[in-house]
């Protein structure tokens, strides 16, 4: 049965209304994945929406009716509403509003969207705290059937030699050496760790882990690469990373 859900979210973070602005209207790739924005009310946005407000730095509004976009994720109407206001020192209050209807198995819908929204927030702040402006080589790729397991994001976790969970490994704030398919060893620090995503930030990447198996979608990667040398072993790094996810759920 067709339902709204609402899912709403507030913060300060430490960069002014012009990085926030450039972050969710230009460089997407830098937290998200790439988008483009026709830059007027009226315009045409990513994934068949509309941009419904735009008033730089302060307020983006993006709306989508389209049928064919939205029925392959289970909507019939999806909303995103940014607000930014400035703060002392230089600062940003951030409002995220992301509202709209589900039409089918509401509660994991909403549930899976409510965790997402959390993780992709706190890789924005961490794009504009740690990354401001830079350009981004975005890649995803997505591990095999078998990653859909109850267990399957606990291998992740343990390929990467940083336990299961947190429990019983590497928890948020511990800087670990992680062996990386197409970049070998390198340093990071864990940005963020739950049960259902794991963030790691190195001095030129940020790699985003998700347990989409919760909700019966297979293990997925992303990668937010700001290095000049990205753009040229794309290919490779995406077929590098694909063998690991499949490697881990043959």
């Amino acid at each position: 049965m067709a339902k709204e859900f609402e899912i709403v979210r507030e913060f300060e973070v430490d960069a002014p209304p012009e990085r926030i602005w450039d972050a969710i209207t230009a460089n997407t790739a830098g937290w998200l994945w790439p988008t483009e924005y026709e830059p007027r009310e009226g315009g045409a946005a990513g994934f068949g929406s509309t941009v419904a407000t735009w008033d730089p730095p302060h307020r983006l509004v993006v709306r989508s009716e389209s049928p064919e976009e939205l029925k392959a994720v289970g909507q019939s109407l999806n909303q995103l509403d940014h607000l930014i206001e400035p703060r002392e020192g230089g600062r940003s209050w951030v409002r995220y509003v992301h509202s709209g209807i589900f039409v089918e198995n509401w509660d994991d819908q909403y549930d899976g969207a409510n965790k997402h929204t959390d993780f992709y927030l706190h890789t924005l702040r961490q794009y504009v705290t740690h990354f401001p402006g830079m350009p981004a080589v975005h890649t995803d790729v997505q591990g095999p059937a078998a990653s859909t397991a109850k267990d399957a994001f606990e291998t992740v976790g343990r390929a990467l030699g940083l336990g299961a969970s947190a429990a019983d490994g590497a928890s948020e704030g511990d800087r670990v050496r992680v062996d990386l398919p197409g970049a070998g060893e390198v340093d990071a620090v864990v940005d963020f760790r739950n049960e259902n995503f794991l963030g790691l930030r190195t001095g030129d990447a940020m790699y985003r882990f998700f347990g989409r198996n919760a909700w019966g979608a297979p293990v997925g990667v992303a990668l937010h690469r700001f290095a000049a040398s990205a753009s040229g072993d794309e290919d490779a790094t995406r077929k590098a990373w694909q063998s690991w996810l499949d490697g881990l759920y043959a």
